[in-house]
């Protein structure tokens, strides 16, 4: 971990980092109290974890990078977890294969549990004993990375249950809250030289800074996010099959996985789709955002609208810079910038001028996935409170969508 200064500022006391901590802990349990013993063993795919995994690997991180090098007498619970639960740190040592996670089904779960109370009960005595400006910047970089896996460990879930014919429900209510109507309009972005990055003393990704200046060009964002009304229109029009609107990577990708409608969307009967989600199947809601898409569907979309929905005219997918400038000065609480879905953006996910990534292990976090990815901004319904952002930058590979993934359009 570098030394500098910058790194290690702190917003909240020691006393107010342990109780986010407990209540992050206590919020990963809460997720598993719906789930079986085999619900949280089983791996969907290579993209997915088990939900034990990924209770276990946020617990190896703090026994890791936290109480490894700070903790005086430190042993480990069990050394073979380092193995079996490290993710892609290679600094650390070797990793359990990533595609089968889902066969370790040692450790048990209660033992995975005990292990947990074990590290959180340690983590606590060595900040109490010693809350050095270092330490208490690990222990929050653990509660971000914790509830990132939260969210994953949501997404995971619904695709794992995506697989079940009986179209399991993980939420205990029936139904999802119906969305309503919403009346599109341009808004005039935020052009010429922006300000973009974080700057200040609470916690950030290293891949936020730093802040620096962009360029936009005058340009409009969509008042509203894409409906699924919206999209049924696309494909009804023949969107998934008409090559024009498709970029070149994109129509291999669609033709090779049989892509004709968003990730969880069940058209068997046309005048009636249904979705699945976490709260089962269910009528599609025409009004709410369409989500589980990819950056190839979203790029697709935004030129098949741009030429057959006339207010769409002129549209694009949005800059990361444009997205960034646009929700730091418009109401957020009107226009769903988060806590729907994460918004693709037409922006690389490449290092900003200066960027310089964390030292140690936990520089291996995000600058070394700077390379064949898309970013998207903003956050979805999945994600914990108090982990959204302006200048959050979210990334993944363009085929991407078991995720909660969405878009805005933009237009020059």
């Amino acid at each position: 971990m570098s030394n500098k200064s910058e790194y290690h500022k702190q917003a909240l006391s020691s006393d107010e980092l342990l109780a986010s901590f407990k209540r992050s802990r206590e919020y990963s349990i809460d997720l598993i109290a719906n789930l079986s013993p085999e619900d949280c063993q089983a791996q969907s795919m290579e993209d997915a974890s088990p939900a034990k995994w990924h209770l276990a690997h946020v617990t190896w991180f703090y026994e890791l990078m936290l109480l490894k090098p700070f903790e005086k007498k430190f042993s480990y619970w069990n050394p073979h977890f380092a193995i079996l639960f490290n993710s892609y740190y290679n600094g650390i040592g070797d990793k359990h294969p990533r595609k089968k996670r889902g066969l370790l089904t040692r450790p048990s779960m209660e033992e995975v549990l005990e292990w947990r109370e074990n590290i959180d009960n340690r983590v606590t005595q060595l900040v109490m004993a010693e809350a050095s400006p270092e330490l208490l910047w690990l222990l929050q970089l653990g509660i971000q990375h914790e509830q990132q896996h939260q969210e994953l460990l949501l997404t995971d879930i619904n695709h794992l249950f995506s697989h079940n014919s009986l179209y399991p429900a993980y939420f205990l209510e029936t139904t999802e809250a119906s969305s309503t109507p919403e009346t599109f309009h341009w808004i005039e972005g935020i052009n010429g030289l922006v300000d973009i990055g974080y700057e200040g003393n609470e916690f950030y990704f290293d891949n936020e800074a730093p802040k620096h200046s962009a360029l936009n060009q005058t340009h409009s964002i969509g008042s509203k996010l894409v409906s699924n009304a919206d999209w049924l229109r696309f494909i009804e029009d023949g969107g998934y099959e008409n090559f024009n609107w498709w970029l070149d990577e994109g129509w291999t990708w669609l033709k090779t996985k049989n892509i004709s409608s968003p990730l969880y969307w069940i058209l068997d009967h046309k005048d009636q789709p249904y979705r699945f989600s976490l709260y089962g199947r269910s009528l599609l809601d025409m009004h709410a955002p369409v989500s589980n898409i990819s950056y190839f569907e979203a790029d697709a979309f935004a030129r098949w609208a741009d030429r057959n929905i006339s207010e769409y005219a002129g549209a694009r997918l949005p800059t990361e810079f444009e997205w960034e400038a646009f929700a730091r000065l418009k109401p957020k609480s009107s226009l769903d910038i988060f806590g729907k879905v994460w918004q693709w953006t037409s922006s690389n996910y490449i290092p900003y001028p200066g960027y310089t990534p964390w030292e140690g292990a936990a520089g291996e976090y995000n600058g070394k996935f700077m390379v064949n990815q898309m970013v998207l901004r903003g956050s979805s319904a999945y994600t914990p409170d108090g982990h959204s952002r302006v200048t959050y930058r979210n990334f993944f590979p363009a085929h991407t969508r078991w995720q909660m993934t969405g878009l805005r359009l933009a237009r020059n």
